[in-house]
């Protein structure tokens, strides 16, 4: 059964449909953002009847209600709703009708399109087009209801004809272009036109098919076109504290800041975060529609509720009072602006949390503050809400939801900071992580960020880099610029070409400019020593320490100096951490010991692996071992977590690790993870954390696994397959079981 029907309709009718309201507009797309050349190539397109492409609307249905782009008297209910042909549609009738447009800055425009009929010429007017009597200035004129055709032509003749001979091919000419011009509105577009009975899932499917240029229409565009239809109010409020925060006020109070410019679609989910404690929008829309699951159709008085919830949450996300406090938690955490911040998800992550403490749970402002720096560090410097953000959210806000108390909330967050910072995390993870040439890498700007919560100065020099990292101030060079400890040039001499290897981040540390300048491509043990011939011993030590310098690090070779600034910034960034927390204990209950999981054996949240890849009878290598491995891990990522130890066997004896072969336990763990990349994914890499420990004068491998932040499978072959636990032993489920499970843990 087809879901549309084609018709051909002039852009007369679409421009009298609009009028009349029964085209509406849903606005799922972006407000009107053609430029004027745009409006000018599809007239001219028109005009030389070209294909201008085809308009796609959707039924709306009886109870449907939408924005209409007309004015006028109108029907209440649109018939059409615009899905795609937004910009061209407001184009047409912008300037057909002699209409003022919108443009996402919320000023008003008239779009003037001035045309030339010799030439056949269409232009965007401008001063120049307005003094030159070869043209029509503005072609609006030409469909005004007034509009005289024969005084018209004769008038732009005779104008034309002051200042040049016209033959009389060309007056024909001009008539006949102007007629041709006037005709337009008799241009037939191709319309498609989707059935009501089609979903908004579809919707969205079929515009991404067919426009593959345009903006794909995500939750947040129809939870924004619900707004429009029940809470016009609710939806300009967020779209003018978007249009607030983009640029400094005049000494009036407004939501300016130098972390984020929020769209207004972030400031939604701020909204549906608190209102509804939703972070997956996609289940947002049908709340608010007041949808019954059971029978598809919308209560009125549900969804009167939860726009009522929405309406009192809206309140607290755009006070601005709430706003700058919680933002102040962010400097106190040793950020200072937008070039410090990776992920803005982040940040509006941690304002609901703010929200949801200083609100829900009456916690003192400096208290919610504190701890929201605290769990924005450690947000931001694990790109905690970079992979699957709504479902990690989802998660967090499910993890505080129903607590007793304001301290129980607290202690949640710290809880959350806890298991993620763990000893593992400083020393291994954060390291490896700084091994990167990302010039934005979160664990770069964590560093920065812990340089200016420790008050450290920049290197060779007595300012503090907290006081000069102001990112109001806007210089023709930067205060602070990013020096290379091993400067290019000198690498490149040593036979260094990759740019990737030069520019790691631990090749870098902040310098005043001149410095900069200074030391161009010198050795560092030419540029080093008169630069700390200007600085006291204790300076030098400062400074050292701050800025993860090994000693004698410039007489180091290249590659081992790297290695050995990653594990000295990690614990830069650890310090940091401590000043912030004022050093409190963080673990939330104190985890078991491997001996102690050892000792309890095997259980729902612990597993036994004699070995990685070796079949034991065999002594050769065996799929099935790295099944068996894989299934465990994948079974913790589909319930609450887990530990996996491999070299002990069934029984808690330990084995070790010689019967798998591998030359060194870096080669081990390097193929456990490139498993895991392969056969259930590189998303789950953060939630599996593997590291290696001495038992009984071997060594093991100990894997812990979080809960995961989405259903993982195990490739097997070219099948699928999909495990969880149950009591001690791993279970594979199929079919509606899966579906089941999924629905009912995700």
């Amino acid at each position: 059964m087809a879901i549309f029907t084609t018709s051909t309709i002039p852009i007369l009718s679409l421009i009298e449909d609009i009028d009349m309201g029964k085209i509406g507009l849903p606005e799922l797309q972006r407000p009107f953002v053609w430029p004027n050349v745009n409006v000018r190539d599809l007239f001219d397109s028109l005009y030389r009847g070209y294909p201008a492409g085809f308009l796609l609307f959707w039924k709306t249905g009886a109870e449907s209600a939408l924005k209409i782009i007309g004015t006028g008297h109108k029907q209440s209910v649109p018939e059409l709703a615009i899905v795609d042909g937004q910009q061209r549609l407001t184009s047409l009738y912008a300037v057909i009708k002699g209409a003022e447009v919108l443009r996402a800055n919320f000023k008003k425009e008239r779009i003037q399109i001035a045309f030339n009929p010799l030439s056949g010429r269409f232009d965007v007017a401008d001063a120049a087009i307005r003094k030159d009597r070869g043209y029509i200035p503005d072609i609006s004129a030409i469909w005004a209801s007034d509009f005289k055709a024969g005084a018209f032509r004769k008038a732009f003749i005779s104008q034309l004809s002051e200042i040049r001979d016209l033959s009389d091919e060309e007056e024909a000419t001009i008539e006949d272009s102007i007629d041709h011009l006037r005709n337009l509105p008799n241009y037939n577009f191709v319309a498609l036109t989707l059935a009501s009975s089609v979903n908004e899932e579809t919707i969205a499917e079929v515009f991404v098919r067919i426009n593959g240029k345009g903006k794909a229409l995500n939750q947040a565009d129809f939870i924004m076109t619900l707004m429009s239809v029940f809470w016009d109010e609710g939806r300009f409020e967020l779209e003018e504290f978007a249009q607030k925060s983009v640029l400094p006020s005049d000494g009036q109070s407004s939501p300016f800041n130098h972390f984020i410019k929020p769209s207004p679609d972030q400031m939604l989910r701020a909204t549906v975060g608190l209102a509804l404690k939703r972070a997956r929008l996609e289940n947002v829309y049908s709340a608010l529609r007041g949808r019954d699951a059971a029978t598809g159709l919308d209560n009125p008085e549900k969804r009167d509720g939860q726009f009522a919830l929405m309406r009192e949450a809206q309140k607290a996300v755009l006070n601005l009072a709430n706003w700058h406090h919680f933002l102040d938690g962010l400097k106190l955490a040793g950020y200072r602006g937008q070039k410090m911040i990776s992920s803005e998800t982040a940040i509006i992550y941690c304002y609901v949390l703010y929200l949801i403490g200083i609100r829900d749970y009456a916690i003192d402002r400096s208290d919610a503050r504190q701890a929201i720096a605290e769990y924005f560090f450690m947000s931001a410097m694990t790109g905690r809400y970079t992979n699957s953000p709504e479902t990690r959210f989802e998660a967090d806000l499910a993890a505080v939801r129903d607590l007793t108390s304001g301290q129980a909330f607290l202690a949640k967050l710290r809880e959350i900071c806890a298991t993620t910072l763990t000893n593992d995390y400083w020393e291994i993870t954060l390291p490896s992580q700084l091994a990167t040439s990302a010039a934005r890498s979160p664990s770069l700007f964590a560093y920065q960020a812990a340089l200016i919560k420790l008050d450290a100065p920049a290197l060779f020099s007595p300012m503090k880099l907290a006081a000069m990292v102001d990112p109001a101030i806007k210089g023709s060079k930067a205060a602070l610029e990013q020096h290379h400890l091993f400067p290019r040039g000198f690498l490149e001499d040593q036979g260094v070409k990759d740019l990737k290897r030069i520019n790691q981040i631990a090749n870098f540390a902040p310098v005043e400019w001149p410095a900069n300048i200074q030391i161009g491509k010198q050795s560092p043990s030419l540029y080093v020593p008169a630069l700390d011939a200007a600085q006291s011993q204790s300076e030098r030590d400062l400074a050292n320490r701050f800025h993860a310098l090994p000693s004698a690090w410039w007489e180091m070779p290249y590659e081992e100096f790297l290695v050995e600034r990653r594990k000295r910034m990690a614990l830069v960034v650890r310090d940091a951490w401590k000043a912030l927390t004022g050093d409190k204990p963080l673990e939330p209950t104190t985890p078991p010991t491997v001996s102690e999981l050892i000792a309890s054996g095997e259980n729902g949240a612990v597993e036994f692996k004699s070995t990685l890849r070796t079949n034991l009878h065999t002594g050769q290598p065996d799929e099935k071992m790295h099944l068996s491995v894989l299934k465990t891990i994948a079974a913790f990522l589909n319930a609450k977590g887990g530990s996996l130890l491999i070299g002990v066997d069934d029984n808690g004896q330990v084995l070790g690790l010689a019967a798998d072969g591998f030359p060194n336990e870096d080669k081990m763990g390097l193929h456990l993870v490139n498993l895991i990349k392969d056969r259930i994914g590189e998303l789950f890499m953060p939630y599996v954390h593997p590291h290696f420990e001495e038992q009984e004068g071997t060594r093991i491998l100990a894997v812990r696994c979080e809960q995961g932040p989405k259903p993982a499978f195990v490739k097997d072959g070219n099948v699928q397959r999909f495990y969880v636990r149950g009591g001690n032993a791993t279970t594979e489920l199929s079919g509606n079981a899966v579906t089941d499970y999924v629905k009912h843990r995700f």
